[in-house]
């Protein structure tokens, strides 16, 4: 599935994607790959979410689908389409989260995401209600995404007792 997922994504962003806007989109990128390999490198002994192979393919295999093909190319996609009128945008952002949380869901339904240490679907569902404003704010304004970006983690690593800040 998580396979299937990254083909969808990659065939989806060559379809939609802007690719003339790339050099605009490509720090933003490289913003959600840092943050997600910073999720890797904070919870590596304690892991609040660990994607699961049906293929026997090993999970660090799939993580790295996820890092550097599904959440570039689902990036691509997001801010090339992104409205410029604030209530088409808050509406297209919410279809981007239902999407993310509907894909989840199914995972955790079919036992390709498991949840540990206090994490669950609600709280993925919190998590992406952040997510997709953080890249439009790192599109706009990357310095405030990235001091947000901060203040996030730190509440997120502290809410759940990552054992890496003692």
């Amino acid at each position: 599935m998580h396979i299937l997922i990254a083909l969808s994504v990659t065939l989806a962003a060559w379809r939609w994607a802007d690719w003339a806007r790339f050099e605009t989109f490509h720090p933003t990128i490289l913003y959600i790959v840092s943050m997600d390999l910073l999720y890797y490198f904070f919870t590596y002994d304690y892991q609040l979410w660990i994607f699961r192979s049906n293929l026997g393919v090993p999970e660090e295999v799939v993580d790295l689908l996820h890092t550097f093909i599904v959440l570039p190319g689902a990036t691509m996609i997001f801010l090339s389409k992104f409205p410029a009128e604030r209530i088409s945008a808050i509406f297209y952002t919410a279809k981007w989260v239902f999407v993310f949380f509907s894909i989840e869901w199914v995972f955790h339904l079919f036992n390709l995401i498991q949840y540990d240490n206090g994490w669950s679907l609600v709280w993925s569902a919190i998590f992406l209600i952040v997510m997709f404003p953080m890249l439009i704010l790192h599109c706009k304004r990357p310095l405030i995404a990235y001091g947000l970006s901060v203040v996030v983690i730190a509440l997120l690593l502290i809410i759940f007792n990552v054992p890496w800040l003692y």
